[in-house]
């Protein structure tokens, strides 16, 4: 045991700034997204910009939004520690404030543009979901987002190279890698949301609401195995209960739109 190394979480330093791979690994994932999305809009035809403008705005509120949403279910800390709250380089950002953030502001933006909001979000999806993926493994380098103890002869039995299961040694004790399995399980989503965009009949919306309930999906049962998850209460987790939220709606909203489209609603 005394031969594990773990990952530096630092990639380099130029004097006294440092870089982490946790903001490379994030960077990268929000490059690959943007890529993604504007090839799609290219070939949808809206103008070659149309996301490059989007993300000047989304980028940063997502980034507060997210702030926002952890601090207020860890308010009983930020309380007293006022100074804290924007120490966001000190950890503590959520996803599901991210996406709240990023919807608001898409939607914003679509009005003002003269855009269709549903059409943005359908583009959006595959590269929100693929962001999310890449951006897990900013989590393992820095050895968070981990689930409870395991044995090395469980992770061992899930064929996990050597990197992966040293790197879940922390303090002594090995732990679920709970962030690959949400990596994996947005991977996945991914390759099915562009395979649905491309054969699938589906109306407009319906493939970010698509995203919507498989995230939420995976994200309730993986959640279910963390340890360091914002609490509701002593056994309720706040993702789970957002999630559980998030999929409802998202079910709901196919089902009302598809119904309106009918004629069937008034």
């Amino acid at each position: 045991m005394g031969n594990i190394q773990q990952l530096n979480r630092v990639a380099f330093e130029f004097g006294t700034f440092t870089v982490y791979w946790y903001g490379i690994i994030i960077g990268a994932g929000l490059l690959l997204g943007w890529i993604l999305a504007t090839k799609e809009s290219k070939r949808q035809g809206l103008p070659n910009d149309t996301f490059s403008d989007l993300l000047l705005w989304a980028i940063p509120i997502s980034i507060v939004s997210a702030r926002i949403y952890y601090v207020l279910f860890e308010w009983e800390y930020y309380s007293e520690n006022l100074g804290d709250i924007i120490a966001i380089w000190e950890g503590g950002i959520a996803i599901h404030g991210a996406i709240i953030g990023g919807a608001l502001t898409a939607w914003f933006f679509a009005k003002k543009k003269g855009l269709s909001f549903w059409q943005l979000a359908d583009i959006a999806a595959p590269s929100l979901i693929l962001g999310q993926a890449i951006g897990r493994w900013g989590n393992f380098m820095n050895q968070e987002a981990h689930g409870g103890k395991v044995t090395r002869d469980f992770l061992e039995n899930l064929n996990l190279p050597d990197i992966i299961i040293n790197q879940m040694y922390i303090d002594g004790t090995y732990y679920h890698p709970t962030f690959l399995y949400e990596s994996l399980w947005n991977i996945l989503g991914f390759t099915l949301l562009i395979v649905a965009r491309r054969i699938v009949p589906l109306k407009k919306g319906e493939l970010f609401l698509g995203y919507i309930m498989w995230y939420s999906f995976g994200r309730f049962f993986i959640e279910g195995l963390r340890t360091d998850s914002l609490m509701l209460t002593t056994n309720l987790r706040v993702a789970q209960v957002i999630s559980l939220i998030f999929f409802i709606a998202a079910v709901l909203l196919i089902w009302y739109r598809r119904r309106k489209a009918c004629g069937k609603v008034r």
